[in-house]
């Protein structure tokens, strides 16, 4: 113990000190209530004048003890100097002391009963002081001491009451054991707390490495995912358009073929991060109005045709006990249900699938609702359900061969039911199907306007026709200079039949004389749209989307060349990705913006693999208009097209009204 505390740097040792003083502070109310529990029981042997006296004695001592220590107790030094330091350890001494003085009174007033009484108030001393004094031998030395004094003195005591020397003997080996007993039980306490606090270090230690290793693991996954999206939306891109052109059934089959194995790799992507942000607790949900009804007749719709594909029914019941306006997480509450009926379908090969919903209102407001999944697949069996919930297995050997997935689809669903406040469950036998039931509370919402579903695939010419009447939403300029850099694809021919008709433009001016700067320039010209990324999979991928509308396409590989371009070339709509060396597109946005030059007012729709809404509020707090996730593919980006172009007629449309009023 003692090469111990040598090898205990000074700054330690001096921890340990305040420490120890702390912890005696924080016990004061303790001593004071055992000396006057203490006067109080021995007052009908020693008398009240001797008791009172004695107790207002020992709370003096304490008040001195308070004002001695207060620098330490109040966290200012950890060690006292000086003078200080010698009364602060005289009077640690002087504290134990006085406490265990009452023992002499009780020999000499009470005789060998008293002695016994004075024996176990002597002990409790000793045994208070070693548990007050965590780590800091000083401290122990010096409380202790005068207990084991007292204590050494009961066998002279014992002699001066005549006890024979049998009594002696048997009492002095009992005080020897004692003080042996309270010393080792120190050392033991004390190396525990001392491997209690390098445990806890080591804890603390081990927590910040974990942290730090999921924050980097976080930064790694989302940078995988954002890199490898970028040639899933190049090979999305390209199988929708070699679709398109195809000449025969077997090339639509080859491209078809192409476009799964896409959307397969953007799926198992998907389950992979969210699964990462679950267990890293990165996932949040939002809180928003919505139409719990629509949703659930959306989704429903949505698997209509594979059901009806793989000869399968799909069936829904209490659909009229659903609420309509409530508040909640829309998009995860839509995956959950997703990757329920999806296993449902994986795994039934005939008979139906079963959509049960039912729901009632709580009397503290909001509604509990119950969404039941049920199919007539093989069922499970109990050691399989036991395992149903765990990431990567998927119950059965051969089940990856046969239907393909991660096996995370349900442990995420399960993750996001609680992270939403509520509870999956499933309950199956072998041979009778298997039954999903997500139990939730959503809180009463409300009303929010029907919004129009999101564009599928086969509306390219109702776009372009859309874009070919839009109205600029910028005010009219003179021309200026064409792009600085060359469109990758010319204009279609006009004998092309595969090509969509060049997109016109109508200025927001339509009345504006013939003589008016810009007028003559901009009617009839197809749409110019700059195209900013990095990658140049991600710019060759949007141009080919956007080919067929016939648009005059520039492109720029980072923040700083589409601020050059911009300088000098004004454009209809620009596509900026979020994430690129030097200058990101925020900032990008932000200068644009700012400038007041000739795109400040154009709409910037953000391409980016972050959508989270932490990541959105940022995209929109920059000034962008619209964004559109990666991977791209054509119906995201002609659907975002048609929303940023729809806002600019509403506008403009509005400051029509506007001017004719006035």
């Amino acid at each position: 113990m003692a090469i111990a505390k040598a090898d205990m740097p000074a700054a330690a040792l001096d921890a340990s000190w305040a420490g120890a003083i702390r912890q005696r502070r924080q016990a004061l109310l303790q001593r004071l209530g055992m000396a006057a529990a203490s006067a109080l029981v021995f007052s009908p042997l020693l008398g009240w004048t001797l008791s009172v006296g004695w107790v207002l004695g020992y709370f003096l001592v304490q008040l001195v003890d308070l004002w001695v220590f207060g620098p330490v107790n109040a966290g200012r030094v950890h060690r006292l100097r000086g003078l200080r330091n010698v009364a602060g350890g005289a009077l640690l001494t002087i504290n134990a002391g006085y406490f265990g003085s009452l023992a002499v009174p009780l020999w000499l007033v009470g005789g060998p009963m008293g002695g016994i009484c004075a024996a176990m108030l002597l002990s409790a001393g000793a045994i208070y002081s070693m548990i007050n004094a965590p780590r800091s031998m000083p401290v122990f030395v010096l409380t202790v001491t005068p207990q084991f004094l007292y204590l050494a003195s009961t066998p002279f005591f014992m002699a001066a009451f005549g006890a024979s020397p049998a009594f002696i003997t048997a009492a002095s080996i009992a005080v020897a054991v004692f003080i042996t007993y309270c010393l080792s039980t120190w050392q033991r306490m004390n190396q525990a707390r001392v491997s209690e606090t390098a445990a806890r270090i080591e804890a603390e230690e081990k927590r910040a490495d974990a942290e730090r290793i999921m924050e980097g693991r976080s930064a790694f996954l989302a940078t995988v995912g954002h890199d490898l999206r970028t040639p899933i939306s190049a090979i999305l891109t390209g199988s929708a358009e070699l679709e398109r052109g195809a000449s025969d059934s077997s090339a639509r089959a080859q491209a078809r073929l192409i476009s799964d194995a896409g959307l397969m790799m953007k799926a198992l992507l998907d389950d992979l991060l969210d699964h990462a942000k679950l267990e890293a607790g990165h996932m949040t949900v939002d809180a928003v109005d919505f139409n719990l009804r629509d949703l659930l007749n959306q989704t429903a719709r949505l698997w209509r045709g594979p059901a009806r594909a793989k000869g399968l029914k799909l069936r829904i019941e209490g659909a009229a006990m659903v609420p309509t306006a409530v508040r909640g997480d829309p998009m995860r509450l839509r995956q959950v249900l997703n990757n329920l009926i999806s296993n449902a379908m994986k795994f039934t090969a005939e008979g139906a699938i079963t959509l049960r919903f039912q729901a009632w209102a709580e009397d503290t407001g909001g509604h509990a609702v119950l969404i039941e999944v049920s199919d007539t697949g093989p069922g499970m069996s109990r050691d399989q359900l036991a395992r149903l919930f765990t990431p990567f297995d998927q119950t059965a050997e051969g089940v990856s061969a046969r239907h393909g997935g991660t096996g995370l689809g349900l442990a995420i669903s399960r993750q996001l039911a609680e992270l939403m406040g509520g509870r999956l469950t499933a309950r199956s036998a072998p041979g009778q199907g298997a039954s999903f039931t997500l139990a939730l509370r959503l809180e009463a919402g409300k009303a929010v306007a029907e919004v129009a579903p999101a564009l599928d695939q086969e509306s390219r010419d109702a776009v372009a026709r859309a874009l070919s009447t839009r109205v600029s939403s910028r005010p009219s300029s003179p021309a200026s200079p064409p792009p600085l850099s060359q469109p990758l694809a010319e204009r279609p021919a006009a004998g092309d039949k595969d090509s969509a008709p060049p997109v016109s433009v109508q200025t927001s001016a339509p009345t504006a004389a013939a003589g008016e700067p810009g007028t003559d320039e901009d009617e009839g010209r197809p749409m110019r749209v700059l195209v900013v990324d990095d990658h140049d999979i991600n710019r060759r991928a949007i141009q080919l989307i956007l080919q067929p509308l016939g648009c005059d396409i520039a492109t720029a590989a980072d923040g700083m060349a589409a601020l050059k371009i911009c300088e000098t070339s004004s454009f209809d709509l620009i596509f900026m990705d979020v994430r690129m060396p030097e200058l990101d597109g925020r900032e990008t946005t932000r200068r644009i913006r700012a400038g007041g030059g000739l795109n400040a007012l154009v709409p910037v729709i953000a391409v980016t693999a972050d959508t989270s809404p932490e990541d959105i509020a940022a995209c929109t707090d920059a000034g962008m208009t619209y964004f559109v996730p990666k991977p791209i593919t054509p119906p995201m980006l002609l659907g975002a097209i048609t929303h940023v172009m729809t806002m600019g007629q509403t506008e403009a449309g509005d400051a029509e009204v506007v001017t004719a009023a006035a």
